[in-house]
């Protein structure tokens, strides 16, 4: 009888720990230590940047980043791409920046979003583009507290700000998102299809029903007490087969097993009017990468420059041959 109901007290604190607790477990905002109240800025890493605060719908002030692409970056941006052979002498510095794609990066669930300035720095003088940064609701010092919900919407109004803005709302728009930030954008993408350019998604999940037996194994029979779905697995098969999406996985992955984005994969090729070689759909396996650090693996880098490239607004060759250099910058 003792050790029955030993059994029964630690599975009801268990049931207790995953119900209400699981927004704690779901959204470490403040690790590592400090990421609440420490955040990098741009010009850290000789990068220029405007500050943006943007308003959610439900009064949430999302502190972010955003790097705006000149035809000059300026001799001190050491390891810039130069693509002065490529541009039209007598284009404006606004229509160049209008004619660079914009990424939307959503980060994972730990730290902030200037833990990825490092990552925003290759995207933009490696591959030129534009790049918008944030934190999530409850992260680095934006407002709020995390949660599914208020991340959909925080994803929700950083896309309605480049929509609305007259030169962003020109260029093609993709969304970068590691780990649940590729739940946010599988789920903002599903919602919002005609106005995204393409995706890279890495190390995600299904579900985070179905990633609960893994991470947590005792936990695994009441996984269904998870309120925080993040069901990506019914959503990617919403966004239509117009849009590429490049998914890039760690072989080594210790806290998403790499199943889930082989099968993430499997549903994005099993849409209506996909083939499982469809040059839209792409996937890159990184044998030695883990959770954290697949983004410096060799050919990470190579393997996105030449998605972004394929998509039409292209960067330039030379871009593509020095995107693998950009590991180096991590």
């Amino acid at each position: 009888k003792g050790t029955f109901a030993t059994a029964a007290a630690l599975g009801t604190v268990g049931m207790g720990l995953l119900y209400y607790g699981q927004n704690y477990l779901i959204y470490p905002s403040a690790f590592p230590s400090g990421s609440r109240v420490e955040v990098a800025v741009p010009t850290d890493y000789n990068l220029d940047y405007d500050s943006l605060d943007l308003e959610t719908p439900d009064g949430v002030t999302l502190r972010c980043y955003l790097l705006v692409q000149h035809k000059d970056l300026g001799a001190n941006k050491v390891g810039a791409t130069h693509i002065d052979e490529d541009v039209d002498p007598d284009l404006s510095d606004e229509d160049f920046t209008a004619s660079r794609p914009t990424v939307i990066m959503f980060h994972g669930n730990g730290g902030n979003h200037g833990h990825r300035i490092p990552l925003a720095r290759v995207f933009y003088l490696k591959m030129r583009c534009n790049v918008l940064m944030m934190s999530y609701r409850g992260y680095g010092l934006s407002d709020g507290s995390p949660s599914e919900k208020g991340f959909v919407t925080d994803a929700q109004t950083a896309l309605d700000y480049l929509t609305s803005d007259p030169l962003l709302s020109r260029t093609p728009i993709i969304l970068y998102g590691q780990s649940i930030g590729g739940a946010v954008s599988i789920d903002l993408a599903s919602k919002n299809p005609d106005k995204i350019a393409a995706m890279v998604l890495e190390n995600t999940f299904m579900s985070m029903r179905s990633l609960v037996p893994h991470v947590m194994p005792l936990l695994g029979p009441v996984s269904f007490l998870c309120h925080q779905r993040w069901d990506s697995a019914s959503k990617i098969p919403l966004i239509p087969s117009s849009v590429p999406i490049l998914m890039l996985s760690g072989s080594r992955d210790e806290l998403v097993p790499p199943e889930h984005m082989r099968g993430l994969f499997e549903l994005v090729v099993a849409r209506k009017g996909d083939k499982g070689d469809n040059e839209k759909v792409k996937f890159a396996e990184f044998p030695n990468g883990t959770h954290n650090d697949t983004c410096a693996q060799p050919g990470y880098w190579n393997c996105v420059a030449d998605f972004i490239a394929s998509l039409g607004d292209k960067p330039t060759e030379k871009a593509k041959k020095q995107a693998e250099a950009g590991a180096s910058m991590l």
